[in-house]
């Protein structure tokens, strides 16, 4: 199956049916050199390294300080995106051209631009500090002074009412305490301290309590809330405060109350007693205030454009500093040469990709002004290569899907080959309604249309996999629609398409009866159901006979070609034993019985015979010889039987004895001899079989284990034995959920829809309407899609794949500069 890869006119044709042949390179790199070569190599995006420091620790290899620089200017980097999320600003979509600086330059323009914008933030930080102090204080000198006034003015009042005409020159506190005051005796007054400051409301009942207590009474305390909340100096966020007035005696009272105030980080401001003072301190601080604004306001103004300035150039910058960081990573998996200056670099690409590799070393060789050319050499091993299948936007989600079952081994039989059209045709088997299709085709077609858009945007995690999966979805919305014609269902309503129904009714009753009521009177409806059939007694019957039969051909399909896909394998790689114990075997037990029964289930379509097909399947292994009377479809059918069923017999022991057997001889003649002649290959042989074992595909040269192989090969012939049972029963699946979906659809169109229209009241006509919308959105578009795609996958997994397909390989990733710009620190 060839298609176009995606590389232009410079790759052949992509092959999906066999992964690309790789080879191993090695590559000998001069040091002035080894930068722009892996940068262009980078770029070209087809060779995977091998790490040839894979005992060394990060930080003995080569180039362990420009990776330390290179992750320095990511933090960099990444302390300003921090900065540019806090102000409110986004970067830029990513710019396609190159940046304009090198690392150096960006280095130290880096370092530069963080220091300025640590000073800017530091400076910033210690004014809104003192600006939040201000503020409090002035809430402060408002409050308290009115404490004071207020105090003054009752004082004064009581005066007059008991005729003093003396007021001396008191203290502030006096009018406060007037009433005790005046009950103790003048000698025995003292002079009261006070403070104020402000205090978190919620800690505000605890503190008036442990002052109380600490000071066993001897403080009086007066509070006033704050209508807003304030920015508190400490810690930078808003919180609702109380303003407190504080009245203590002693010394020793004061020290508990400080210690106090500070375990409730309550702020003290100091406050005059002179009435003018407090005005002219208001006026000072509201002053500070304003000059403080102006000089903040100054401050952000300059620091957002300096953001803006960084988030212009901030894409540019991190893809420059990623790139630089892979290069190197990339650079420390090379080997070095110290005496030759040069670095040794191994590792797979594909075959064709040849000639571009070499163009890119020899640009790296002129561009640096290199002496020494670089040296490409093909190394010959016995280690499994990647694999690698060069896929375009419409195949690669369902490789993806077939990948996450395991990745190919190399050059194995692919099935995403198949997997592009025989996935959403069994989805849409089960989920057959051309209504519901054209629904699917809409939602894909908004995707596909908007493709470019949405592909630079960031979606979230359920959008991205399905804008991933879109050709997928609109094969299955295509595919939907062709099997709803066949089923003739539109939103479970049929509808006389390509023709008139053949059938018309003998009387009116016939519709609620029986099909057999129903006269034909035209020519077979042309494609699908004839409309006839829906809303009779036999529709269900009918349908079932149907899609049961259908099913179990299709099941048996696919198995067959999943069967025929290991012939193809074993030939490919020249391996008679599968082809004579392993396909011929399979294919004889498997179309000996379900093979028999699909021709069985064919005939009897088309000569419209009445034969059980339940007893014929159960008495050909019960009682096979015995006459099969009116179950008869054909002369010589229970001879053929009877031969079916000994082939079918023959078969197990055909696919269990002689593989084991033929292995331990071919293993015996291959190692015969070798014990004194293969010493010149023994430390590649060794070091190849380790990376084999690494990832699971070696071929050593251990003793071989008749017994190992012997029960696997039993596990196997017991696992396709039954297996062939239980796979062609779970194809009935496709039957089953195309019922469910089917009635769930009718009983939605007829339950609430029609329900609703019966009624002739506009109101709930609408309610009716909404809800066969949503139940119609919601459970058969969503739910019944993603059960149908859980049901082909498990298909696809289980049934088909487990015939042939190993998907025991590793995937070809090469070092690339594509990704830099969607990989997340």
């Amino acid at each position: 199956m060839a298609v176009s890869g995606g590389g232009g006119g410079c790759c052949p044709p992509m092959d999906l049916l066999r992964s690309e042949p790789m080879h191993l390179v090695q590559l000998i790199i001069p040091i002035e050199a080894a930068h722009l070569t892996a940068a262009y190599l980078g770029d070209l995006g087809l060779i995977q390294f091998k790490d040839l420091n894979a005992d060394k620790s990060p930080f003995q290899r080569t180039y362990a300080t420009q990776i330390k620089r290179s992750g320095e200017m990511a933090r960099k980097l990444r302390f300003f995106r921090e900065q540019i999320s806090k102000a409110g600003l986004s970067p830029p979509a990513r710019k396609v051209s190159k940046a304009d600086i090198d690392v150096d330059g960006l280095e130290v323009k880096l370092g530069e631009l963080e220091a300025e914008l640590i000073e800017i933030n530091a400076n910033s930080e210690k004014l809104q500090h003192a600006y939040s102090e201000l503020v409090e204080y002035k809430l402060v000198l408002q409050k308290a002074g009115g404490f004071f006034q207020a105090a003054r003015s009752s004082a004064t009042a009581q005066q007059r009412e008991i005729g003093l005409t003396q007021i001396g020159e008191e203290s502030l506190e006096i009018p406060l305490l007037m009433e005790q005051e005046m009950t103790n005796d003048q000698a025995k007054q003292v002079k009261l301290g006070f403070l104020t400051g402000l205090v978190p409301k919620e800690k505000s009942m605890a503190f008036e309590r442990i002052l109380f207590r600490a000071t066993r009474g001897n403080v009086f305390l007066k509070q006033a809330v704050l209508d807003d909340p304030i920015i508190d100096p400490v810690s930078g966020e808003k919180v609702v405060k109380n303003v407190f007035l504080l009245f203590f005696s002693g010394e020793r009272a004061k020290n508990k109350i400080l210690k106090i105030c500070d375990a409730f980080g309550a702020n003290r401001y100091p406050f005059a007693e002179d009435l003018s003072r407090q005005a002219q301190m208001i006026t000072e601080v509201s002053g500070r205030l304003s000059e403080l604004k102006t000089t903040i306001d100054a401050g952000l103004l300059h620091r957002g454009d300096l953001l803006q300035t960084i988030a212009e150039q901030y894409e540019q910058w991190n893809i420059l500093v990623r790139r630089e960081k892979s290069i190197y990573h990339t650079l420390n998996m090379l080997s070095i040469d110290v005496t030759k200056k040069c670095l040794v670099a191994e590792g797979w690409s594909p075959v064709f990709a040849t000639k571009q590799i070499q163009e890119a070393l020899y640009r790296a060789t002129r561009d640096s002004n290199s002496q020494v050319g670089a040296i490409f050499q093909v190394l010959l091993v016995k280690e499994s290569p990647p694999t690698y299948f060069r896929t375009n936007k419409f195949t690669s989600a369902t490789q993806e899907i077939v990948d996450a079952y395991g990745v190919a081994k190399y050059q194995e039989a692919n099935p995403g080959v198949f997997t592009v059209v025989t996935f959403p045709f069994l989805f849409a088997v089960m989920f057959g309604d051309w209504g519901h299709g054209i629904c699917l085709l809409l939602a894909t077609l908004y995707f596909i249309i908007r493709e470019k858009k949405l592909s630079s945007q960031k979606l979230g995690d359920i959008t991205e996999m399905t804008f991933g999966g879109r050709y997928v979805i609109l094969m299955m919305a295509l595919f939907s629609i062709y099997t709803g014609l066949i089923y003739n269902e539109f939103f479970s309503v049929p509808f006389e398409l390509f023709a008139p129904s053949a059938y018309t009714c003998r009387d009116p009753a016939c519709r609620d009866a029986t099909t057999v009521g129903l006269i034909k009177v035209r020519d077979t409806y042309p494609f699908g159901v004839d409309p006839a059939w829906h809303g009779t007694r036999s529709e269900l019957p009918f349908l079932n006979s149907l899609k049961m039969k259908m099913s179990i051909l299709l099941g048996v399909a696919q198995m067959n070609l999943g069967i025929i896909m290991s012939f193809f394998n074993a030939k490919f790689f020249q391996s008679s034993v599968n082809i004579w114990f392993q396909f011929i075997p399979q294919m004889i037990f498997l179309n000996g019985l379900f093979g028999y029964l699909s021709v069985l289930i064919i005939i009897k379509w088309i000569t419209g015979s009445k034969a059980d097909l339940y007893h014929v399947m159960i008495y050909m292994f019960l009682s096979p010889t015995d006459n099969l009377g009116e179950n008869q479809l054909f002369e010589g059918q229970k001879t053929a039987q009877i031969v079916l069923l000994l082939l079918s017999l023959v078969a197990v022991p055909w696919m269990l004895l002689p593989k084991p057997f033929i292995l331990k001889a071919q293993h015996e003649n291959r190692h015969r001899g070798e014990s004194y002649s293969r010493l010149e290959g023994t430390d590649g042989s060794l070091e190849v079989e380790v990376n084999n074992d690494s990832r699971g595909h070696g071929h050593g040269h251990e003793e071989f284990e008749f017994s190992e192989i012997f029960v696997h090969q039993l596990i196997h012939t017991i696992e396709f034995v039954l297996g062939a049972v239980s796979n062609t029963a779970s194809y009935l699946r496709l039957w089953a959920l195309s019922l469910a979906h089917s009635e769930l659809s009718s009983v939605f169109y007829e339950k609430v829809l029609l329900l609703a229209w019966g009624y002739n009241n506009v109101i709930i006509l609408i309610v009716g309407v909404i809800v066969f919308v949503f139940a119609t959105v919601g459970v058969l578009l969503v739910m019944e899609t993603l059960s149908a795609f859980l049901h082909a996958l498990r298909l696809h997994w289980v049934e088909f794949q487990n015939k042939f397909y190993e998907g025991d390989g590793y995937k070809f990733s090469p070092f690339t500069f594509t990704l830099l710009g969607d990989e997340e620190e």
